[in-house]
């Protein structure tokens, strides 16, 4: 399959996170990485950390103001948020993501999703929903955002689990705000294609064959129904790689791999996912990254994406300037 032109090529960004540093380590990272070129900055939205083990959990709305002041180009965005009804009400959200766009325009990416309940189930004192519901709040939700963000007037939205009467948004986004929404399986691939204008999802989840044969097709069709052209949406991929070989990094990587496990999802308690890890085969492991011998290889593999339609790539930096250099000199250098 032919590689797109020079003009076309994928673009490098970076999961910078927001745990296990405090809330300036973040913002200075993201200074750091608009100096080095990346494309996006993505900040992780969390109340609680995925695991007790984080140790630090940044409000992301706070941190995103002052990364983008601080910084001159570099676009960034929550990775990702959750306009489900619980933290956040979807109007909250659309004013947030107007307010950011209005100051910044054209800075500021938005990425959606279903939400877990570590972050959310304390919010919601009717129970944690199940993923249906889930996904029917946040389609709704997003419905929502965007009439505010649209509206010329007053107007009453009816929804299943968002009821507004009267209302308008009165500070508009200065840009066409898309919404990204993030999806390991199949099925939300498809509900993403159909509500989205982008995919976001997770390399650990999804190795190169599922996302060419399962993810990515599912998101193309979901597009197709509604009208949407799948070329002119973008696919965003968190890629994993390491440099250590099997044996050494299951020793690493166990007892930090709770997150892989599917019912962490529901559990609300981030001392109980740490621990999580030690129930994970280690096959399911060893398949959540790809086993790199030099940076030929992590170029290569990400060409591999590349030819999919896999349009921005996301490596996980977290706060760590040495290894943002590092992913700025061996990669970013490659496709700028």
């Amino acid at each position: 399959m032919p590689r797109r032109s020079s003009r076309q090529k994928v673009r490098i960004s970076l999961d910078i996170g927001e745990n296990e540093k405090d809330p300036n380590e973040f913002r200075d990272a993201v200074v750091l990485a608009d100096k080095l070129g990346f494309e996006v900055a993505w900040l992780g939205d969390h109340f609680m950390p995925w695991m007790d083990s984080g140790n630090r959990s940044a409000y992301v709305w706070s941190l995103m103001g002052s990364a983008l002041q601080a910084s001159r180009k570099i676009k960034v965005g929550p990775y990702v948020t959750t306009p489900i009804g619980a933290r956040y009400h979807p109007a909250i959200i659309a004013q947030a993501s107007a307010t950011l766009d209005n100051m910044y325009p054209g800075r500021f990416r938005l990425g959606v999703g279903t939400g877990e309940a570590v972050n959310e189930a304390m919010f919601l004192p009717e129970g944690w929903p199940q993923w249906k519901e889930r996904t029917d709040r946040l389609t709704e939700g997003v419905e929502l955002m965007r009439k505010l963000w649209s509206s010329e007037s007053y107007f009453d939205f009816q929804g299943s689990y968002f009821k507004m009467n009267k209302v308008f948004l009165y500070t508009k986004p200065k840009t066409d705000l898309k919404v990204y929404f993030s999806a390991v399986g199949e099925k939300f691939a498809e509900i993403s294609g159909r509500n989205g204008d982008g995919l976001i999802t997770l390399g650990s989840r999804n190795h190169f064959e599922r996302c060419r044969d399962i993810i990515f097709p599912s998101f193309d069709n979901g597009a197709k129904k509604s009208g949407k052209d799948p070329s002119k949406l973008e696919k965003i991929l968190s890629l994993s790689f390491t440099f250590e070989d099997p044996e050494h990094y299951l020793k690493s990587h166990k007892e930090h791999a709770g997150n892989l496990v599917k019912s962490a999802l529901n559990e609300a308690d981030p001392r109980k996912i740490d621990k999580m890890g030690a129930e994970l085969p280690d096959d399911v492991i060893l398949k959540s990254t790809n086993f790199c011998s030099n940076w030929k290889d992590v170029i290569e593999l990400i060409h591999k994406f590349e030819q999919i339609g896999v349009s921005q790539i996301v490596l996980p930096s977290g706060p760590d300037k040495k290894k943002i250099r590092k992913f700025g000199k061996r990669v970013l250098r490659e496709f700028s």
